[in-house]
């Protein structure tokens, strides 16, 4: 079915379908067949402290639909949550969980011939798994960012969960107690929300409403405020004058939305995972996007924000300063942002911004003014080499040395490097290896959190390198590398490396290299066989088989 036929077709089906009986018995009466049927993607949840109040959000959607003349239709969709699993064999199942999302808000609204869908959600993977769904749909849409949490307190500094995992690291290496590492869990995280850091569910949120696929001010607000509520019916009033309208989300998922995503990522030192989820969501919108334009974008953008990990504030100080759309704003006056880009609301990016100042209020230093920036260029930087022919992604900003050349320290499960690293059997200069932890080898390619924190915990974050297939978490700050593709368990080079190669990590030439010859390279990949699946059956199993590289955004479909 052609997508300028869907909502017409739909209606009339609705109104001719015997199934209408079905449909009486969940609330439809006679007036409501003609009105546009709209999917409520709930993701609210008691796992995490990210979807806990989702529920209150989804009804307060469903209420605006109705008021606005739709027929809103909730049905529920998964969440894992990250914090939790890190660390664990059950963080294999986080990214895949991005796919279900996906699969699952997909199947119910291409199921049930819905004309819309608002999609709720909190934790990392509910806002790609959304926004891939709404791509493959075409159908018109609107995301809402269940909230961010608010900080917690102890000695006058602000808390976020990575200080939880980075006590650990403090705890073994003796420079705190355990009196110590148990206040800090215990005020880490005081309410509901997600993870109040710049990390991946506060950038993926502010990258959505970048692309104009969320209402301005929304991906910053706390999920304990009324204002959050409030825009949740905003959002629902938004959706049913895009369905009258017809506004879908290959309009609004184009080329430029994707290069606004991306030079505001930058702007506010977003996590490295933007990269993968941004690769798959364009692929789902059949949009142009590789792994280069990411680079290409962070020599034009400077950081501007001064956020958590690496800097000092969390997601709710800058929304006190002026938001995202702050932000935009600067990047447009200095022709970083494509103002002609389409939003939800069905108003042009510059359209939105237009009474927003071009520069921040000057009472605040969470969003730097244009001639003081918190670094010249963005962040995200796109290493190759012969370690990363198909790149990898590190963060180069809020480092101290840019270069290191050292031993390989090599593991190949997170399980085995925590082990090392907790035994203090890491030293300054070594470069850390943790390989078979890509989106095949985990398979599900986990987060780093706890190694990468342990490492800074003990004091060793800015002499320590650690490159991986796996991911890390948007709390991850440091000489770190992840996204390394191939991976090792498509035979990647990263497999053939021994205990003792001499590796660099150059930032600044964004140079990933091994430094060991072609003709050795080339005998021990004689040698390599790929490991026997660790799964062979279940989600991971399916997963391993289907998934893409990372370069490619890891993606099933």
């Amino acid at each position: 079915m052609s997508d300028n036929r869907r909502s017409k077709t739909v209606t009339q089906g609705v109104q001719r379908s015997p199934n209408r009986a079905m449909l009486r018995a969940v609330g439809f009466g006679d007036q409501d067949f003609e009105k546009p049927v709209v999917g409520v993607a709930n993701a609210h949840s008691t796992i995490t402290p990210c979807n806990l109040g989702l529920g209150a959000l989804a009804a307060r959607a469903e209420a605006a639909l109705k008021k606005a003349g739709a027929m809103p239709q909730v049905f529920g969709t998964i969440t894992i949550s990250d914090g939790i699993s890190m660390g664990t064999e059950g963080m294999k199942y986080s990214l895949v969980s991005r796919e279900v999302i996906a699969d699952s808000i997909e199947t119910v609204c291409n199921g049930q011939s819905m004309d819309g869908v608002i999609a709720i959600g909190g934790c990392d993977k509910n806002m790609p798994g959304a926004m891939i769904a709404m791509a493959r749909l075409n159908i018109p849409a609107i995301f809402v960012y269940g909230g961010t949490i608010k900080p917690g307190h102890y000695k006058d500094r602000d808390l976020t969960i990575v200080s939880a995992f980075e006590a650990v690291g403090q705890y073994t290496a003796h420079k705190i107690d355990e009196k110590e590492l148990l206040e800090i869990e215990r005020r880490a995280c005081p309410g509901a929300g997600s993870c109040g850091g710049m990390y991946t569910a506060n950038t993926m949120s502010s990258i959505f409403e970048a692309m104009g696929m969320s209402l301005p001010y929304s991906s910053t607000m706390a999920a304990e405020d009324e204002e959050k509520a409030e825009s949740t019916a905003r959002s629902a009033e938004a959706l049913v004058n895009a369905i009258k309208k017809q506004i879908l989300p290959r309009q609004i998922l184009t080329r430029k939305a994707f290069e606004n995503a991306i030079a505001v990522t930058m702007a506010v030192g977003g996590s490295t995972n933007a990269v993968l989820h941004l690769l798959a969501i364009a692929h789902a919108a059949q949009a142009p996007l590789v792994i280069d334009d990411i680079e290409m974008m962070r020599a034009r953008v400077p950081v501007l924000c001064d956020l958590k990990p690496s800097g000092r504030y969390v997601a709710t100080d800058l929304h006190k300063a002026g938001g995202i759309p702050q932000v935009m704003k600067m990047l447009l006056a200095h022709g970083l942002l494509h103002g002609d880009a389409l939003t939800i609301s069905g108003r042009t990016i510059a359209e939105v911004l237009k009474d927003v100042p071009d520069e921040p209020r000057k009472n605040q230093d969470v969003i730097r003014p244009w001639s003081n920036p918190v670094y010249t260029q963005g962040h995200l930087a796109i290493l190759k080499g012969n370690l990363a022919p198909e790149g990898a992604v590190a963060k180069i900003t809020g480092i101290k040395m840019h270069t290191i050349t050292g031993p390989a320290r090599v593991f190949d499960s997170e399980e085995a490097c925590m082990e090392a690293i907790l035994a203090q059997k890491i030293k300054v200069g070594d470069v850390v290896v943790i390989r078979y932890e890509g989106p095949r080898g985990g398979p599900g390619m986990r987060e780093m959190l706890s190694p990468t924190s342990a490492i800074i915990g003990e004091g060793l974050g800015d002499s320590v390198g650690l490159i991986t297939d796996g991911r890390f978490s948007g709390g991850t700050y440091g000489m770190v590398v992840g996204h390394v593709a191939p991976e090792a368990a498509a035979g990647g080079n990263i497999a053939l490396v021994q205990e003792g190669d001499s590796i660099t990590i150059d930032a600044d030439a964004r140079l990933l290299q091994l430094n060991v010859s072609d003709a050795e390279l080339a005998r021990r990949r004689a040698a390599w066989k790929p490991p026997a699946p660790r799964y062979t059956r279940g989600v991971l199993a399916k997963y391993a088989k289907q998934v893409s590289s990372s370069s490619l955004g890891a993606v099933t479909d």
